[in-house]
Formats: C-alpha cells, sequence, structure tokens
C-alpha cells in the first residue's frame, strides 16, 4: 500500500497570537528575537518560528531589515472573526491567579462585577480568586507583569473568547482602538 503524502498545511498556535500582539504594541520599532523571549518567557528560537507562521499566514510581513511588521488590519480580522474559534476559552475551577477578562484593566473600569467568581488565569503569585480561565500560552500570567499593555490587550481578547455579546462587543471595540496604525 502506498504511503500517503504528509500534510504540510500551517497551523498557528496560541504563543504566535501572543507574539502577535507582543509586536503589535510597538509597530515601528519591534525588540530583537531575544528580547522578545526574554519578555514573553518563551525561547528566541520559538519566537522565530512563531513569526514564521504569521508571515506565512499574511498576519505579519518582514520589513526590508529582516524584522517582523504586524499587519493591523488582518490582525484586527483574525481576532475578531477567527482567533476565538481557534483559540476557544478553558475554563476550570476555583483558582489563585491574575485577572482577565472583564476583571482585568482595561474592562473592569467599565463592567462592574457580578457575584460570580472573576476569570483569573491561574498563577502562584497571583493576588485575586477567581474561576482559572487558562491563558493562550503557560507564560502569559509573567509576561503581562512585564508589560501590562500586552495583558490589557491579552485580557481583552479573553472577552472575546470566554465573555458574555456585552463583553465581547465592549473588548472588540477597545481592541480596535488598540489595534490602530
Amino acid at each position: 500500500m502506498p504511503r500517503s503524502p504528509s500534510n504540510p498545511q500551517l497551523v498557528l498556535r496560541p504563543q504566535d497570537l501572543v507574539v502577535l500582539l507582543r509586536l503589535a504594541l510597538d509597530p515601528g520599532h519591534p525588540p530583537s528575537y531575544a528580547a522578545l523571549g526574554a519578555e514573553l518567557a518563551i525561547t528566541a528560537s520559538e519566537i522565530h518560528a512563531a513569526v514564521e507562521r504569521v508571515v506565512a499566514a499574511k498576519l505579519a510581513s518582514k520589513r526590508h531589515d529582516g524584522r517582523p511588521s504586524v499587519v493591523l488590519a488582518a490582525l484586527s480580522a483574525f481576532v475578531q472573526h477567527g482567533a476565538r474559534y481557534c483559540f476557544p476559552a478553558t475554563q476550570g475551577g476555583f483558582s489563585r491567579g491574575v485577572p482577565t477578562g472583564y476583571a482585568a484593566l482595561p474592562l473592569s473600569e467599565r463592567i462592574l462585577p457580578g457575584n460570580d467568581p472573576p476569570p483569573v488565569w491561574p498563577c502562584k503569585k497571583g493576588t485575586s480568586r477567581g474561576i482559572a480561565f487558562y491563558p493562550l500560552y503557560p507564560s502569559v500570567p509573567d509576561a503581562v507583569e512585564r508589560n501590562p499593555a500586552l495583558g490589557e490587550l491579552l485580557a481583552l481578547f479573553d472577552s472575546l473568547r470566554g465573555g458574555n455579546a456585552r463583553e465581547q462587543a465592549l473588548a472588540m471595540a477597545l481592541l480596535e482602538e488598540r489595534l490602530q496604525p
């Protein structure tokens, strides 16, 4: 029986979106792969692989100097229409952690908390207690401690993938504001 050819289909990984959102914060001056790796607690080689995947997916391009440049319109469309389906929310039980979704900035300034425990990224250093809402990548709670602006983008994305319709609409509007050129 003949062997079937392997499937060379590109598959984006959750850390690719973390890298993309981080790069979107500095559109003119992207940090080196080593600096990104240190900030995100992802190896430089995995940062490189993530960049190659998002370039192949046309969510970013390479500049003349070889550094990545996020295609903000494509990223915004992907986050709104695809990413929340590619990376659905995964929740767990009661946990200590870092607030996310509506419980984190910037939504926490606009949405009053209800009686339910808030969503949190499980983390031993976390100061809040709530329902575990697993981040896109395990190192996210540490990375957002080093970069609060990235934390806001990731918390907004968590509202898109796990919030109610009102939270999703508000989160998308705030993400679009932040992803403007």
